[in-house]
């Protein structure tokens, strides 16, 4: 923010042998053995050649003593960089231990984005300590930027960039950010630390083009920017979602865009390291929004997670009820067959697998949204063929081991029955259901699972039931 970052010597630079892109086992057990043994010099080595992200590693594989322990072994020399890579759960630990004066201080050393991403994430009373104790300046960039929308470009901008008047030429910008870099006691002056492009700016403020350093570095000076500047760009307004974002960069295969306020004023940029993290974040939370956790759950608490976990193992228990209640109406044919109680798992379970495979594939299409227009109709009877297909197949083979189980081939013609029958809804739920939730603005990544188990669950049972009540009984 008020400067570039400057990573403290020896921090991530390493010998050659000593080099690793990861965070390996050992080391993770050797410092903990030198934690154990109060060996703060032997930990500084060990900790020394790491990248700020395998550091942030570090911490979270560490036992909450060990990282107070860690923590102020490094305080002197703390990186800020680590405190944006941690986990959300652990990064409370860590400013717990480090305190407010501390964390302003680090905070101030961040990109401007990376310190509006430690500081949302505080509870409202150590938002307000952290900005008390930091420069008027920065204050105001980080609740300006709190201001917008959760998840939106004004939280995932960085304020720093590199713009230039439209009436410039190449060397003037080249002397400008030559100087830039030399003199960092005006704002007007400050560099980010890293840049792809230049943004030509009107005298609104506007960004009217961009140049790739690439191209202004193989330019003559006298030329004017305009002339080597690319017209089209594609400008991300403030309020756009960062799922949209990271959208937009992997089509257009971005390396940055600029961000513009409703004027359509240039106020920031985003980068494409940013846009990495937001789409693992996005994937990892729709992984998780389908299991019902949160990528947090490693680190929380066992209330918090319990917590957490409860809607949805809730939610499986009315699934089991309404499934129970079905198996009750049919006791009587139970009762009759007891292979019937052995064998109808088996259908529900085949049904409930087939049709979660469908729902992967849809909601992921209508999260990177590939799915064309009007093509619902197609997808959906090719699921339901896909449904019928693996059913035959599997009600051939387990229709077979069920007649020659129990010597009953109408069992065994029940059970292949049932299960075509299950497997073909489980690819029209599969579509359907994901669709229905999207129309009603419902995340289809949460509330899918459910439903879809609800179905093929109640309907496997009752058809397998239904049909042996009906030509077995």
């Amino acid at each position: 923010m008020s400067e570039p970052h400057q990573e403290p010597a020896g921090t991530h630079e390493s010998a050659p042998e000593e080099a690793a892109y990861h965070l390996d086992e050992e080391r993770v057990e050797a410092v903990a053995a030198a934690l154990a043994a109060r060996d703060a010099a032997h930990v500084k080595e060990l900790v020394a050649p790491l990248h700020y992200a395998d550091v942030a590693d570090l911490i979270e594989r560490l036992e909450s003593d060990n990282r107070r322990a860690l923590i102020d072994v490094l305080r002197p020399d703390f990186d800020p960089e680590v405190l944006h890579e941690l986990d959300e759960t652990v990064r409370d630990e860590v400013v717990e231990y480090l305190g407010v004066k501390e964390l302003a201080a680090a905070v101030t050393e961040l990109d401007s984005d990376d310190a509006v991403l430690v500081v949302e994430e505080l509870d409202r009373d150590e938002q307000q300590q952290v900005l008390e104790s930091i420069s008027a300046e920065d204050r105001a960039v980080i609740e300006e930027a709190l201001s917008y929308p959760e998840d939106s470009a004004g939280r995932l901008m960085q304020r720093e960039l590199v713009s230039v008047p439209s009436n410039w030429n190449v060397g003037q910008t080249i002397d400008f950010m030559r100087q830039s870099a030399e003199d960092d006691k005006t704002d007007e002056a400050e560099l980010p630390e890293v840049f792809y492009e230049i943004f030509v700016v009107d005298k609104d403020h506007r960004p009217v083009g961009t140049i790739p350093l690439s191209r202004l570095l193989r330019t003559r000076r006298p030329v004017p920017v305009t002339e080597v500047m690319a017209n089209k760009m594609q400008m991300i307004p403030v309020t756009m979602d960062q799922e949209e974002v990271a959208f937009l960069f992997r089509q257009r295969d971005l390396v940055s865009a600029p961000v513009v306020d409703p004027d359509g004023r240039l106020i920031g940029q985003i980068t494409v390291d940013d846009v990495v993290d937001v789409i693992e974040e996005e994937a990892e939370e729709d992984i998780m929004k389908m299991a019902g956790v949160s990528e947090t759950d490693l680190y929380a608490r066992p209330v918090e997670t319990a917590r957490r976990r409860f809607h949805w193992l809730f939610v499986t228990l009315l699934n089991n009820i309404l499934a129970a209640i079905v198996i009750s109406q049919f006791q009587t044919t139970i009762d009759h067959m007891v292979a019937l109680a052995v064998l109808m798992p088996i259908v529900a379970a085949m049904g409930g697998n087939a049709g979660m495979q469908t729902v992967t594939v849809i909601v992921r299409a209508y999260a990177t949204k590939e799915l064309p227009a009007g093509s619902m109709l197609r997808l959906v009877s090719k699921e339901a063929f896909v449904g019928i297909l693996n059913g035959l197949g599997f009600a051939a083979v387990m229709g077979t081991i069920a007649a020659l189980w129990f010597k009953s081939a109408a069992l065994g013609g029940v059970l292949g029955g049932a299960m075509v029958f299950n497997m073909m809804w489980a690819g029209l739920a599969g579509t359907l259901i994901p669709a229905a939730l999207v129309r009603l603005k419902v995340d289809p990544a949460v509330a899918a699972g459910p439903f879809l188990t609800t179905t093929t669950d109640v309907l496997g049972f009752f058809l397998f039931l239904g049909m042996a009540t009906w030509f077995l009984i």
